[in-house]
């Protein structure tokens, strides 16, 4: 057996960094790359059927990935032309289903791969949504991540009466004590001890190890608990977070557990991962126990010119307008109002200049920002980079990015569904391990104490159920399921044979 952060190759091979590795992928079509649902090779429309998603987390198992992250909107990218129209038409992240509900379907056709799902703290009490992931807990095994977003669409804001979101800075406010509640009713409302099914005494829970939190605060004056599941797996659910402001950042450095970045090149995620590092370590963290993921979005060929050709028959298939819907639901900037030749640097809004500056700085051979610049800029693999090349160019590129970038693993976006994610696991994959790049098959997790039942099925129905890594066993090692010591939550956690610990 190898630690989650060993990678199983020869001995006396030179120790390297394991990659984590996540595939990105959302409840609609195209995803990251507007358009792409029109390629005959192309399955996303298909993301309202359970067999979509059982497969593909089949596909990823098999390819030892880590996990499979999904990304969630409760609104349409409506900024562009102040309408839906363009999204709509060409299929940009709307219509988009529900996450949540894929996850028993996956987990129940796999055993290891984890599972990291986003959920705002906007729109959502805190009870309800802790019930929620302690039962994706439980049904999983522990191979479930909660990514902890405010929100960004005022489409949303208006679904639930506002007319726009809160300010940014209050959204982060609200979601602190947010987490203050989930934490309170995931880690300090039951005892470790608390759940003993005790057939002969007729106790399953013992009262005396259960307690209200009696949460009140600014924004949630009154949350009494108990949390209404016992402890799961994890308690806490492995935590994520995708903000790059300073409030988010500051989020991100007392909360999360991994974080995803975006970036255009290996320098610039390098000051993105210091910055990140920095604030975990002032925060009173390990540093590097802040995991950081780079969004890529890879295009494989068997040789580096079929890539290409390949990324360039992918190109002609993305979707302007829906890459501009996309800008506009990411920025909050329209630029329907603009010529199709009119340079966006010239135009009078320094917010756009500034996205267009950010832009020009990823690829100066652009010799004029247009609006068609920037949908090309972003209609394959989003904001993130799309890399191409051979499986082998694959691999040097992303080892590239470990060396240079400092980041621990990628979040990788896809063009075509299934296919990026099949020619990821079939040809770079193998490459990856035998470079000792990624652990040759999962680790094995310890596994729960042997029920010995006397009567009726002595299999199946629950019982003895075989178990792999819990998604925080993938980051920091084989049997850290619960958060570590230097998280700002593990300070609410009630062990077992101790009072519970007091809360402020």
């Amino acid at each position: 057996m190898v630690s989650a952060q060993g990678n199983g190759h020869e001995a006396g091979a030179p120790e390297k960094k394991r990659m984590i590795m996540y595939a990105f992928m959302m409840g609609c079509s195209g995803h990251q790359s507007p358009g792409l649902w029109t390629h005959p090779a192309d399955r996303s429309k298909y993301h309202n059927k359970l067999s979509y998603w059982i497969d593909h987390a089949k596909l990823l198992e098999s390819g030892s990935f880590d996990g499979l992250f999904l990304a969630d909107v409760l609104g349409g990218y409506d900024v562009y032309n102040k309408n839906l129209d363009a999204a709509l038409r060409s299929g940009s992240q709307f219509p988009v289903i529900d996450p949540l509900l894929l996850i028993s379907a996956m987990a129940a056709a796999t055993k290891n791969l984890s599972f990291g799902l986003t959920a705002t703290t906007s729109y959502q009490h805190p009870y309800e949504l802790a019930r929620r992931f302690s039962t994706l807990d439980h049904l999983t095994n522990g191979r479930v991540g909660w990514n902890v977003v405010t929100g960004y669409l005022d489409s949303a804001a208006r679904q639930f009466g506002g007319k726009q979101q809160d300010l940014h800075a209050k959204r982060y406010d609200v979601a602190h004590e947010y987490m203050e509640v989930v934490y309170k009713l995931w880690e300090s409302s039951w005892a470790d001890d608390s759940v003993v099914q005790d057939a002969s005494k007729e106790i399953y829970t013992r009262p005396e190890r259960v307690r209200q939190i009696n949460h009140k605060g600014q924004y949630y004056d009154s949350v009494p608990g108990p949390h209404i599941c016992e402890p799961s797996p994890q308690r806490t659910p492995l935590i994520y977070q995708a903000g790059s402001s300073g409030p988010g950042m500051a989020f991100a450095a007392k909360h999360a557990e991994a974080i995803f970045i975006a970036a255009h090149n290996p320098q610039v995620a390098k000051k993105r991962v210091d910055t990140a590092r920095e604030a975990a370590a002032a925060a009173g963290r390990d540093p590097h126990s802040l995991k950081v993921l780079a969004l890529l979005c890879p295009v494989i060929g068997k040789t580096d010119e079929e890539a290409k050709a390949k990324y360039e028959e992918h190109f002609k298939y993305g979707s302007d307008e829906g890459a501009l819907a996309l800008f506009g639901g990411w920025t909050g900037m329209d630029l329907g109002p603009y010529g199709d030749d009119e340079e966006l640097r010239a135009i009078d809004s320094n917010a756009i200049k500034s996205a267009v500056e950010n832009f020009a700085s990823q690829d100066p051979s652009v010799p004029k920002w247009t609006k068609k610049a920037v949908a090309n800029q972003i209609k394959l693999g989003g904001l993130g980079p799309t890399i191409y090349g051979s499986p082998e160019s694959i691999a040097d590129q992303l080892e590239d990015w470990i060396e240079k970038s400092g980041v621990d693993g990628f979040n990788l976006a896809y063009t075509l569904a299934p296919g990026t994610f099949e020619d990821l696991v079939n040809l770079v994959v193998p490459i990856l391990k035998q470079r000792g790049l990624m652990w040759q098959d999962y680790p094995e997790a310890s596994q729960p104490e042997k029920v010995q039942v006397t009567d009726g099925p002595t299999e199946g129905f629950g019982i003895n159920e075989v178990v792999g890594l819990t998604s925080r066993e993938k980051l920091y090692g084989v049997g850290q399921k619960r958060l570590r010591d230097d998280h700002y939550a593990s300070k609410f956690f009630w062990k077992a044979g101790q009072e519970p610990p007091k809360l402020d």
